[in-house]
């Protein structure tokens, strides 16, 4: 425990010394005051990725119809109320929406604040939809931005309740909370069979995020051209972030829904038919067939 607690000294030691000051306003707030919970959480969560594709290896699928449709309504739920909250808390708060700073609102900061705990709290309980892939077997879909997105928010949000619990920080959870309402039901639908037709909106939910990310960049920016005292060094950051985001969905959207199929003309002929001059073996085979009835 004393190695340990002195390895949790030194993190916290080398946050502080990299970030300046913490804000006081959150301080013993769970899960917070220590980077170990949050950092131990994300190497649990990639070591069960490696763990547990090698032990559903050989095994089955498994359905967690119920578990889902249970999963994905408390996070539609959550992300109903984390946006409510952030709605009436800046409004209350009068924030400006070019820029705002953390510490002008008075109780309203201290609400959003709380609300954006939840937010970060949620990134910790999102890292259960790659479990689910996992144990689905759903491998295709645990791709590099996946795993990317859920592991590089928590840590992310972590700084952001610390060091920047409020103020200009609320935009971007307050999109993103729209847009998990969206996401979550048309998960909880996928679960069901009998409601795949009615899900052809799924391409328009990766163009809901592009969008997300472009406002959020937008937003964050605005506070760079006109300043009103939040951190210059965490706007730029978070421009920076979201501009990775918007690289990595630009190109799952492209290889997902742009990509066009080869024509037939170009394709591969199947296995065992020869192509001469354009026409398969079999093609010939057929004509000379008939060619040769017609001359009997």
């Amino acid at each position: 425990m004393e190695h340990l607690k002195a390895f949790d000294d030194e993190i916290n030691a080398f946050l502080d010394n990299m970030f300046g000051p913490r804000d006081s306003r959150v301080r013993g707030w769970f899960m917070l005051d220590s980077y170990l919970p949050t950092f131990f959480l994300t190497v649990m969560y990639l070591l069960s990725i490696w763990l547990g594709n090698k032990y559903m290896k050989n095994r089955p699928a498994l359905s967690l119809r119920g578990i889902l449709t249970l999963y994905n309504l408390g996070i539609t739920l959550l992300s109903a109320y984390m946006l409510a909250e952030l709605i009436l808390s800046t409004w209350e708060g009068g924030y400006n929406l070019q820029c705002q700073d953390l510490t002008s609102a008075g109780e309203a900061d201290i609400r959003v604040a709380k609300v954006l705990w939840w937010y970060y709290f949620s990134k910790s309980v999102e890292f259960l939809d790659t479990i689910f892939f996992v144990l689905r077997k759903k491998t295709s879909q645990i791709t590099f931005l996946h795993v990317y997105h859920h592991a590089s928010m928590f840590n992310i949000w972590w700084c952001v309740l610390n060091w920047i619990p409020c103020g200009q920080s609320f935009f971007g959870p307050t999109l993103n909370s729209f847009i998990h309402i969206l996401m979550y039901s048309y998960y909880g639908l996928s679960v069901f069979p009998s409601m795949h037709k009615y899900l052809w909106w799924k391409k328009y939910l990766t163009q809901a995020q592009l969008v997300q990310f472009v406002l959020t960049i937008t937003h964050t920016m605005s506070a760079v051209v006109k300043p009103c005292g939040f951190p210059f060094g965490c706007l730029i950051f978070q421009s920076s972030y979201m501009l990775t985001l918007v690289i990595l969905f630009l190109n799952f959207y492209v290889q997902t829904y742009r990509k066009k199929p080869m024509k037939k003309d170009m394709q591969e002929p199947p296995a065992g038919k020869e192509v001469k001059n354009g026409f398969s073996k079999a093609y010939f085979t057929a004509a000379n067939g008939v060619m040769n009835k017609k001359a009997q």
